[in-house]
């Protein structure tokens, strides 16, 4: 079932910029907000997840602005253990692409190997939002594609961001919340 959101319209195109068929991004070194999706369903999750933030922290050109809680989610995708999912804010001074290869580098780090499709993973690290940033490349698409219809990742994305708009829906994220079935969301006793 397809329902229509009662939010502002987005901001115009004049207003924000539009990346098509590029890699791109901000030019000037000024910090810029970015949202994250973290993920792992294979080894000690919490503590990999734990890591990977304190990675990322000690990141030049990355500041850690705030964390969720963790919560335990269903995996989408073929038969495999239960994720914990959570998001992070930071405030970053690098752009788009560099970030994603950073993201990329650390998945690699803790071990990540891409062969299947939503497969089991070690660590999953996903670059949701970008300022107000939309990008589409090959690579990179901002904001991530599947975000509003991921209810593990707006759950704990709404516990830091709630009022960051969604610069696609312009929605924001509590009120994308609000459309998506969190019952497979369930907060980590671990936290």
């Amino acid at each position: 079932m397809v329902t229509e959101l009662a939010c502002p319209e987005p901001a115009s195109f004049a207003q924000r910029l539009v990346e098509k068929g590029r890699s791109g991004g901000y030019a000037e070194a000024k910090p810029r907000r970015s949202a994250l999706g973290l993920g792992s369903n294979i080894g000690d999750s919490q503590t990999i997840l734990e890591a990977a933030i304190e990675t990322l922290a000690q990141t030049p050109g990355i500041l850690l602005e705030a964390k969720s809680n963790w919560y335990q989610t269903k995996a989408v995708g073929p038969p495999q253990p239960d994720y914990l999912n959570g998001c992070v804010t930071l405030q970053v001074e690098i752009l788009p692409q560099q970030l994603l290869e950073i993201l990329l580098a650390i998945e690699q780090q803790f071990g990540r190997v891409r062969q299947e499709r939503w497969g089991p993973r070690i660590l999953d690290l996903d670059l949701l939002l970008y300022d107000d940033l939309i990008v589409d490349t090959p690579n990179l698409q901002i904001p991530h594609p599947r975000m509003r219809d991921r209810a593990f990742v707006l759950v704990p994305l709404a516990e830091i961001a709630p009022d960051w708009i969604e610069p696609v829906s312009g929605c924001v994220i509590k009120e994308l919340l609000k459309e998506v079935d969190c019952s497979d969301v369930h907060l980590w006793m671990g936290n």
